[in-house]
């Protein structure tokens, strides 16, 4: 067996000591807390030290960071919530929508853009015609203004930033030239492919 000597009482520390250790370590903590991790985490600096030695700067950017990625979270939960609802009620009509058949694409282009390409494309269009259209976007997406021009007026209809498709109809207000102008802004290549039907003279290349 070892024989080791008991500590005397007198060595240990008092009771006043050890509040008065704890308080100091307590103060400290207070301390670090306010003039480091709270500028540094969340960019609140009461003190303006965080702001001097760059902690608060990093602080403000993680929280507006947590916040975007927040906004993100919630802007996808809604889109699922909506995904949902609307896939309920295309089941609803589907049926209706099958039963009645829509009339056949008169005019069909495809064509590839390369990164930083573009490509015009025009229908010929008397006052009062009316074309429905519809353009597929694949590998990437697209900027595009869709426009008019003729008889001395001009007219923008839609723009649109970083697509992957759109549909909808043109109603000519003029005579003249209506259709689109592209832009790939992405890094690789992309296919358009644009369909359309209705009233109109001619769809032509107007590059």
């Amino acid at each position: 067996m070892f024989n080791s000597n008991k500590p005397s009482l007198d060595t240990l520390p008092t009771s006043a000591q050890l509040l008065k250790s704890t308080l100091i370590a307590g103060a400290s903590a207070a301390a670090i807390l306010i003039s480091v991790v709270l500028p540094a985490e969340y960019g609140i600096d009461p003190t303006g030290i965080g702001t001097v030695i760059g902690l608060t700067e990093m602080g403000e950017i993680k929280s507006q960071l947590a916040s975007e990625a927040e906004a993100d979270r919630q802007l996808e939960t809604a889109g699922d919530d909506q995904s949902s609802v609307l896939n309920d009620l295309l089941g609803l009509f589907v049926g209706a929508a099958h039963a009645q058949e829509a009339p056949p694409w008169r005019d069909e282009v495809t064509f590839t853009l390369a990164p930083n390409g573009s490509a015009e494309w025009k229908m010929v269009m008397t006052k009062g015609q009316i074309a429905d259209y519809q353009m597929a976007v694949e590998g990437g997406r697209v900027n595009y203004d869709l426009h008019g021009h003729g008889s001395g007026q001009s007219v923008t209809y839609e723009k649109g930033r970083g697509s992957t498709g759109a549909k909808g109809m043109i109603e000519a207000g003029f005579d003249g030239e209506h259709g689109w102008f592209w832009r790939n802004r992405d890094k690789a290549d992309v296919t358009v492919t644009v369909q359309l039907r209705g009233d109109y003279i001619a769809f032509k290349n107007a590059n």
